[in-house]
């Protein structure tokens, strides 16, 4: 048997490579930010890892692919979705969750996991950029501050301003009409914070809160984004060390255990709930948001809707 597995996430921010041990240990991770779905980072990335663990392709057993660009992986044995591969990671990494929060680059998760560790039930956020690290990013061009200074910023502001669009869009316009009324910078970012902690509260509806919660993704390390979301929840969050590779630590683990042959029940509950995720990223037709001042048009172009339930598998 081979010692040596690995989960490729290539998400559409950032690429993701994790290396594991025949033990599940984790031996090496590497990520690399590129701002888009891309083939540097995925090699960037899974070079990194293999040169950190002192191994070689050859070396590895089986690879599993994740992630909106999992398709683009090159040699993995098989992809899954990060729907799967994120409950997985997250339930090996904090034994015990019941709820997983993923907010990405450009795509919010609520993920249900029942108590083995399966995808009880999902909603996802994946054609609205509205509270991801893509509206950071707005946020912080508005503000004329960097990404990594939102959370201070946030911290420090008292006043709870009216945030009305939360459209990618058009939120840059907003903000920068409240900073010519007086606003002050640390007012709008906190107000903002809190207005896309509520947003979320719309995905944990749809699956139903429980506890305890996990944190995870690039929006897990802006500490007043997980501050506002604990407050909404009336929860505490966990958020684990690295919340950026769960869903590759979760590929790795699914390596190892299709290469070694999973058990049939958890061999059948897999499939039934890769089936019922793969089927959320299915294409669909006339993206638009209900709630949006977007024509279709716009809407299409700027991939815009809201959060797609979805059914118990």
């Amino acid at each position: 048997m081979s010692e040596h597995f690995m989960g490729v996430d290539l998400g559409s921010t950032t690429a993701k490579a994790v290396i594991i041990g025949a033990d599940a240990g984790m031996v090496a991770w590497r990520t690399v930010q590129m701002g888009a779905v891309s083939r540097e980072g995925m090699r960037q990335a899974v070079d990194g890892a293999l040169e950190s663990a002192e191994l070689r392709r050859a070396d590895i057993g089986r690879v599993i692919g994740t992630g909106y660009g999992r398709r683009l992986v090159p040699g993995v044995d098989r992809t899954f979705t990060e729907i799967t591969c994120h409950a997985r990671g997250v339930a090996a990494a904090c034994p015990g969750v019941r709820l997983v929060i993923d907010i990405g680059g450009q795509d919010s998760k609520a993920i249900a996991v029942d108590r083995d560790g399966f995808v009880e039930d999902f909603a996802m956020n994946d054609r609205c950029a509205s509270g991801t690290g893509r509206f950071f990013e707005v946020l912080a061009r508005a503000l004329e501050c960097e990404v990594d200074e939102l959370a201070g910023l946030a911290r420090s502001g008292s006043e709870d301003l009216e945030v009305s669009s939360m459209c990618a869009t058009f939120a840059e316009t907003e903000i920068v009409s409240l900073l010519a009324q007086g606003a002050e910078p640390p007012d709008i970012a906190a107000s903002v914070h809190r207005a896309v902690a509520a947003r979320t509260l719309g995905l944990v509806a749809q699956v139903g809160k429980r506890r305890p919660i996990v944190m995870t993704g690039g929006v897990a390390k802006n500490a007043a984004a997980v501050h506002a979301l604990a407050e909404a929840l009336e929860s505490e969050l966990i958020v684990p060390p690295h919340p950026q590779i769960t869903g590759a630590y979760g590929a790795a683990l699914l390596a190892l255990e299709t290469y070694e042959g999973a058990p049939p029940r958890r061999a059948a509950d897999l499939e039934r709930a890769e089936e019922s995720a793969a089927a959320a990223f299915a294409p669909q037709s006339s993206p638009s948001c209900a709630d949006c001042e977007v024509s279709d048009s716009t809407a299409r172009s700027v991939v815009l809707g809201l959060p797609i339930p979805v059914r118990r598998p």
